[in-house]
């Protein structure tokens, strides 16, 4: 019975998502406010466990409700899925290095979007590896990755990096743990510490920062432990 906040100053846009999704057995309350502050308001009363936002609102844009509402440090956070009606990779880049999970075009069919948020709860990346690569190529590789410091990947041990490495190449947690001979669980347990030591909210957010880092490289493996 997940719980859902829906967001977006347009009335008729956002009352056909919320009545679309009342209609899903299973789901929970289906929450609605209309603008980025009012999101983190509802965000804060009826812990969500999945915000679809809108991105262009007035009073509070959805990337600087999202990042508020992830920085509330709710437990479990919920996962973001932005919802816009432009099709640009800068919103989508900028969506998932805030911490969002995932994005969605306004225009897409019913049974899509019903789709997306059901993967969304069972998961927690909706963006697949292959857009997150193009995006990737288009801003990050443009300018140098940021050196590892103190406050970044320094914190991270061996097996971490290399974890952190393997999900920026869109392998799934099984998959890696079949390359490291290691169990699933295990790969889990890296994930979880290496992105609470990293202050890392989704998966997505996690494959962006490899990049950055140079933990990750386009069209290349991840870099060995203390590469």
């Amino acid at each position: 019975m997940a719980r859902i906040l829906v967001v977006d100053d347009q009335h008729l846009i956002r009352s056909g998502i919320v009545t679309l999704l009342r209609t899903v057995e299973g789901l929970g309350p289906v929450v609605e406010a209309s603008d980025g502050v009012e999101a983190v308001a509802a965000a804060r009363e009826h812990h969500p466990e999945l915000i679809l936002m809108d991105i262009k609102m007035p009073r509070l844009s959805g990337l600087a409700a999202a990042e508020r509402i992830l920085a509330l440090g709710l437990d479990p956070a919920p996962r973001i899925v932005v919802l816009t009606t432009f099709d640009d990779d800068e919103f989508v880049y900028a969506a998932l290095r805030a911490g969002c999970s995932g994005f969605l075009l306004k225009d897409m069919p019913p049974q899509q979007l019903l789709g997306a948020v059901t993967a969304t709860l069972s998961a927690d990346l909706l963006v697949a590896p292959a857009h997150v690569r193009r995006l990737i190529e288009r801003y990050v590789v443009q300018r140098p990755p940021s050196p590892p410091g103190a406050d970044s990947t320094s914190s991270l041990t061996g097996r971490e990096v290399e974890v952190l490495g393997f999900v920026a190449m869109g392998l799934a947690n099984e998959d890696i743990a079949t390359r490291l001979c290691v169990s699933e669980s295990t790969v889990k347990t890296h994930l979880h510490r290496l992105m609470t030591k990293l202050d890392l909210h989704s998966r997505a957010q996690a494959v962006v920062f490899a990049y950055e880092t140079g933990i990750a490289r386009v069209g290349g493996r991840p870099d060995a432990p203390g590469a």
